[in-house]
């Protein structure tokens, strides 16, 4: 927990060594969003579940957490106990990795939130580690309101992008041109919703 806001980012970790200390049901959840990301991982546990052996490509060590695990690793995922937990987030911090330490805000240097993907969109929400579960509820109330078709909003975001940066259109003149063009979507299938009929 924090007394000043956090900076919310979302990290390329594709190719980027990330340690991942603990072997548990709850490390297995975590290493699945790592491997999505592309990151290297490194799980570090003396025992894990069957659920992380099946994951291919990742590097399993089994001894207990020492801090030299963490040596070149660009950011840190703590799932295992508490007392482990503390290690890993001092070693952290002493290497200046961040360091998402699960179910400990205190020592944590890095939140996850509750996430969901469609369509090109990530959103993600975050209670800055008070309260993790009300995080996974605003994201499914979040993920009820999210359009299916949001990766038509993408596409005409994209497109529209590139041609305002190539015509030289201002930054804040951009939001309001966007809002148009979305618009406009939706006009065309109104329009071809009335032609079907």
């Amino acid at each position: 927990m924090t007394d000043t806001a956090l900076f919310p980012v979302f990290l390329k970790l594709r190719g980027r060594r990330v340690v991942l200390v603990g072997g548990g049901p709850v490390a297995a959840a975590k290493l699945i969003e790592l491997v999505r990301a592309g990151a290297d991982v490194t799980v570090v546990a003396p025992d894990v579940v069957p659920a992380i052996l099946a994951v291919g490509g990742v590097v399993i060590v089994r001894h207990g957490f020492v801090p030299a695990d963490l040596d070149e690793a660009w950011f840190a995922v703590a799932a295992a106990s508490p007392e482990v937990n503390r290690e890993v987030a001092a070693a952290a911090e002493e290497r200046r990795v961040f360091v998402n330490a699960v179910d400990d805000a205190e020592r944590a240097s890095a939140y996850t939130g509750g996430v969901f993907r469609r369509g090109g969109v990530t959103i993600a929400v975050s209670t800055e580690g008070r309260a993790p579960a009300l995080s996974g509820l605003l994201r499914e109330g979040l993920e009820a309101v999210v359009p299916e078709d949001i990766e038509s909003w993408v596409n005409t975001a994209n497109e529209l992008r590139r041609a305002q940066r190539a015509s030289g259109v201002p930054m804040g003149d951009r939001r309001p041109l966007l809002l148009r063009s979305l618009n406009r979507l939706y006009e065309a299938k109104g329009v071809e919703a009335e032609a079907a009929r």
